[in-house]
């Protein structure tokens, strides 16, 4: 398998992309962005669509349009009385604006299917190392707001103490989901991304009890359901997304069973 030049490049883009997942995604779950992870995902769909329409490739329109909607999601999901409503209607819009993208630029079918659930084949060097580039972004800024992120997404009384900018670290945060969505869905999809943003990260927190572990553990969670997921497509020929899926959610189950157990003995 690993003789295969686009596997090598499938397992080694897979496993940052784990690794940031991981990482944002404790953070994801704990500032309870799910669902703004999922409109990102919309939003990246009709981006990439809006880049094959203007020549570009489909990671550069992701990138362009993530990066500018997803302050603006952010805010208008700000109240959580207007939450799900906003986030309903920007995904509706960016789905169809997608859809007309993607028709308008007289692509074929396979183009769509590759935006919404991925396509291993099509990762080459340039695609790995473009994503490697952006994940050490990620990490790097990441690393460095650690400590005030850390505050002000699980202590709001740290977070006054240490008088962290909220406001500030919320649209930095937000910038910095908005790179790893675009990252992501070059394994996944835009359709998947919230799997591997979400699902490891909330399996996590029923094994570990502090955030550096909880990382860790979603980042091993992550690892596991990427790595097994590539070879299972590979000897089935089966699409490597849904093994994902399945994956991360056999070990969201498995958490919460543990837990169910726990509080029981």
């Amino acid at each position: 398998m690993f003789s295969l030049e686009f596997m090598q490049h499938a397992y080694l883009a897979s496993t940052i992309i784990a690794i940031v997942c991981g990482f944002i995604g404790v953070f994801v779950v704990s500032r309870n962005m799910p669902f703004l992870t999922h409109t990102l995902s919309e939003i990246g769909f009709a981006g990439a669509a809006f880049g094959m329409f203007v020549g570009l490739s489909p990671l550069d329109g992701m990138l362009i349009f993530t990066m500018i909607s997803s302050v603006l999601v952010g805010k208008m999901g700000s109240r959580a009385s207007r939450r799900e409503d906003s986030i309903s209607a920007i995904s509706g819009l960016f789905i169809g604006l997608g859809v007309l993208f993607l028709a308008l630029s007289n692509k074929s079918a396979s183009y769509a299917t590759n935006i919404l659930f991925g396509s291993v084949v099509g990762i080459n060097a340039t695609d790995v190392y473009q994503m490697i580039g952006l994940s050490i972004i990620v990490l790097v800024v990441l690393l460095v707001i650690y400590r005030n992120l850390k505050f002000d997404s699980f202590d709001p009384i740290g977070t006054k103490a240490q008088h962290v900018n909220s406001s500030l670290m919320s649209i930095v945060f937000l910038l910095l989901l908005a790179l790893s969505v675009s990252v992501v869905a070059q394994i996944v999809g835009s359709l998947l991304i919230f799997i591997l943003l979400t699902l490891p990260a909330a399996s996590a927190k029923y094994f570990a009890h502090s955030v550096s572990k909880m990382i860790a553990c979603s980042i091993a969670f992550g690892l596991i359901g990427v790595w097994v997921g590539l070879y299972l497509g590979y000897v089935t020929n089966w699409p490597v997304s849904f093994f994902i899926a399945t994956i991360e959610c056999l070990i969201y189950f498995s958490a919460l069973a543990f837990n169910y157990y726990q509080k029981k003995a």
